[in-house]
């Protein structure tokens, strides 16, 4: 309310000036003063009017609205002098009276800004004093009848300070009423406006009025329905973007003009290692060169890929692309699967064609050797049984090959059964127990009474237990390897131990890698294929299991393999 405030300040100033005035020149000039007062308050009144007088607005009703305020003739004329609105008359009336640019009050006004006379009105016949002020829409006149003004003057000497201080309360009265009706609906909008500024979009004015700040509520109220609208596009198209960048195997980051990170998708989060909110600065963003220079030369209008980068150990394709308006989008595309892909396939070919070429080289030679005739029988037959042996060993490598990829591409699924470890280790363990035994390594059975069955595919979990056994005692020269059973969270997990040469630890995150050997000329020499271990953690898998190893070199290795347990069998 603070603009009701000040119009009610400013018209009590004014309005106490002026009987403070008339209070103390109460003289033989009195007459000339009122008369003067009186211009100077119908000349203020009539810039009032000239302030409320805009371009397309209806001059006629703000004539007759200040006119029932100030009590006073109000009439609004063009700059040709014609009369386009006026208190005491109607608008066919209006039509009828004279042009009024040779009014004396009007040349003034023209002349100096603001003129005034008194005359007898040639349209009411009575002697009026007018007031006019140029306004740039024309001129504005107010004026009073000198009746008026002799009668003030006769009041004044009978009873000045009676009749200043009623016309000081009713003026009071009367500004404070206008005071509030003006300001009413413009603090009104102001709250409204400061409402959708603050994001308030539910916000709408209430007002209902004519005239411009009818027309300023109007246009408030469909500004806040344009902003809600545009708001809910906004937020759809930023829902949809965001899920679409999340969608991508890609990495995107978008950065600003000003050098900050203002978008980025979880995949680049995850790339880059980057948890931080966006936008942060560019500077957060590893600093590896290549990446770095191309973020520099996008920042600079200049694209840049596709290139490979290595960040924090991945390989990565790196695009990017300069923005119109300033900025720059990166594309990451993660090729650490695919460079790990092609370096298991050269290894496997490499590995298949070396473990393949041994035996055939043997094979042929020893094959060749038989063919001579003069070969003694005893020789021939040492000769046979190497061809044998070889032969058993490409024999288990193509097996072994054969088993891995079914189970690989999906053409075996296990059959889980109830499966009682007691009995199945019985049946299963004599052929490792005969190695074990020829090394002088003692095989251990440790079954928990809870950890007796085991839901499994029959088949699958004796593949499991024999690989792991056979790999045991093969790489323990004496001691013990112990399979044991224990329950571990509603699951059941199986450990084969030995105590062996064990593995390194640079070694042991790669052992279920297909013909991945620690110690590859010992692993060869004992038999091995170098597929056993793989082939058990993809059974394992199969069955929504999981395999794990612990080793220390010089102590032994465990394995370990949690496969789910059966409820209500025993």
């Amino acid at each position: 309310m603070r603009i009701a405030y000040r119009l009610l300040l400013q018209t009590t100033a004014v309005i106490l000036v002026l009987v403070a005035s008339v209070v103390l020149i109460v003289d033989n000039r009195l007459h000339g003063r009122i008369v003067a007062e009186t211009t100077a308050e119908l000349a203020r009144e009539a810039r009032l009017v000239a302030l409320q007088w805009k371009p397309g607005s209806d001059a006629d009703a703000i004539a007759d609205s200040a006119g029932a305020v100030t009590g006073h003739r109000v009439t609004l004329i063009r700059s040709d002098g014609v009369v386009i609105g006026d208190t005491d008359f109607d608008t066919t009336s209006m039509h009828r009276l004279q042009n009024h640019a040779s009014r004396p009050e009007v040349i003034a006004a023209r002349r100096y800004g603001v003129g005034s006379y008194t005359r007898v009105s040639a349209s009411t016949g009575e002697p009026q004093l007018y007031v006019a002020v140029r306004t740039p829409l024309g001129f504005a006149r107010v004026s009073v009848t000198t009746l008026v003004v002799d009668e003030s003057f006769d009041a004044a000497r009978r009873s000045v300070i009676y009749a200043g201080a009623v016309s000081v309360l009713l003026a009071l009265l009367v500004a404070f009423l206008f005071s509030r009706a003006v300001s009413r609906p413009i603090v009104e909008l102001r709250d409204v406006a400061r409402r959708l500024a603050a994001g308030d979009l539910t916000a709408r004015p209430a007002l209902a009025a004519p005239g411009e700040v009818g027309d300023l509520a109007d246009a408030l109220h469909r500004l806040g329905e344009e902003l809600a609208l545009r708001l809910r596009s906004l937020e759809v198209e930023e829902s949809r973007l965001s899920a679409l960048i999340d969608s991508l195997n890609e990495g995107v980051i978008v950065i600003s003009a000003d050098q900050r990170v203002v978008r980025m998708s979880s995949s680049a989060r995850s790339l880059l290692n980057l948890p931080q909110p966006t936008p942060f600065p560019v500077d957060l963003i590893p600093r590896e060169a290549a990446l770095r220079r191309a973020i520099t030369d996008a920042l600079h209008g200049q694209a840049t890929g596709p290139r490979e980068i290595v960040v924090g150990g991945r390989t990565l394709s790196l695009n990017a692309l300069p923005q119109r308006a300033g900025g720059a989008v990166l594309a990451f595309f993660d090729l650490t699967p695919t460079k790990r892909l092609d370096t298991m396939r050269r290894d496997f070919v490499a590995n298949v064609s070396h473990e393949l070429r041994t035996p055939l080289t043997v094979i042929g030679g020893f094959a060749e050797t038989l063919a001579d005739d003069d070969l003694p029988r005893e020789k021939a037959a040492g000769f046979a049984r190497t061809i044998v042996t070889h032969t058993h060993r490409m024999q288990r490598l193509v097996n072994d090959l054969l088993d891995l990829s079914r189970i690989e591409s999906g053409g075996w699924s296990p059959k889980p059964e109830a499966v009682r470890l007691p009995e199945l280790l019985a049946e299963i363990t004599s052929g490792p127990r005969l190695a074990a035994e020829a090394k002088g390594v003692a095989l251990v059975t440790r079954v928990s009474p809870d950890a007796e069955v085991v839901y499994a595919d029959r088949t699958a979990l004796s593949q499991i237990i024999v690989n792991l056994l056979e790999n045991a005692v093969r790489h323990t020269a004496h001691g013990t390897v112990v399979i044991s059973s224990a329950p571990l969270d509603g699951a059941i997990e199986l450990s084969v131990s030995d105590t062996g040469s064990g593995i390194a630890a640079e070694h042991l995150h790669r052992i279920f890698e297909r013909f991945y050997r620690a110690d590859p000329g010992r692993s060869r020499e004992s038999g091995g294929t170098g597929l056993g271990l793989s082939i058990v953690k993809h059974l394992a898998e199969a069955h929504g299991g999981t395999v794990s190893a612990e080793s220390e070199p010089g102590k032994g290795t465990t394995i370990r393999v949690r496969l789910p347990q059966s409820s209500g069998y025993s």
